[in-house]
């Protein structure tokens, strides 16, 4: 496999659930600073792709590299790995107990030995950057759901990772705070953050992504920019899918 030196390469992985043959020979490369979409109906493999890349599901065989590194090795020391690979779900998982500045400090204090008054200086400065000052001593059930999912991106980058994954974080949202969150992931995008995005949200995929991976069937059926995936689709499963978005008036 060439480009070991990416910031992220999947090389050739494979996963099943039982019978159930997820991911089938996954190749992937991201470069430094590269913001990929996922696309592809549910079931095509996006999230376990994601879950794969951050060690929470083992792959049957392949390799995962960052940096060069290879992360599915035996031996390797997981924890640390993950300390380099923020992950954010649909589902918020802030710790209810706690307030909005102990949720994000947490990781830095615990994970990285942060002492409490730099953690939380960090954690402030992230915050008032996206929006969130005045509900640092708030719980989360006091939050929107925008909000909470705001927090949840804000816990991930006090990690400080090297990659960004982002399963499917606006689909738990109702629609009028989609734009909050979206436009929280465009200003990571635009800061060079390296992220690895699945998401249903086409229009936004089309504006924000260097590259468009769509996935059918636990295997990268197509992938290209943006314009050419949006607009001049090679594959037929590819416009398929796309020509359904559309009839729904999602893209």
């Amino acid at each position: 496999m060439t480009g070991t030196g990416a910031a992220l390469a999947v090389d050739d992985i494979w996963k099943s659930f039982g019978h159930l043959d997820v991911l089938q020979g996954i190749n992937l490369e991201v470069a430094e600073h590269e913001v990929i979409a996922l696309i592809g109906a549910s079931g095509s493999g996006k999230s376990t792709l994601l879950r794969c890349i951050n060690l929470i599901e083992p792959v049957d065989a392949g390799r995962i590299l960052i940096k060069g590194e290879e992360i599915t090795a035996k031996g390797v020391n997981v924890d640390r790995i993950r300390r380099r690979i923020g992950i954010v779900f649909q589902s918020f998982n802030l710790f209810p107990h706690m307030r909005v500045i102990d949720n994000v400090t947490l990781g830095p204090r615990k994970v990285l030995g942060r002492p409490a008054a730099d953690a939380e200086r960090a954690a402030v400065a992230l915050l008032e950057r996206f929006g969130l000052a005045d509900k640092a001593r708030e719980y989360p059930d006091r939050l929107s759901g925008g909000q909470q999912q705001r927090v949840a991106i804000v816990r991930a980058l006090a990690m400080e990772p090297d990659l960004l994954l982002l399963d499917e974080v606006t689909s738990a949202l109702d629609p009028e705070l989609v734009a909050e969150v979206l436009n929280v992931i465009r200003e990571l995008a635009a800061g060079g953050m390296t992220m690895l995005i699945a998401t249903h949200e086409m229009g936004f995929a089309r504006d924000i992504a260097s590259r468009v991976c769509f996935l059918d069937g636990g295997q990268i059926l197509e992938q290209g920019s943006p314009r050419q995936m949006f607009a001049e689709p090679r594959e037929a499963r590819t416009r398929q899918f796309l020509n359904r978005i559309i009839e729904a008036g999602r893209l």
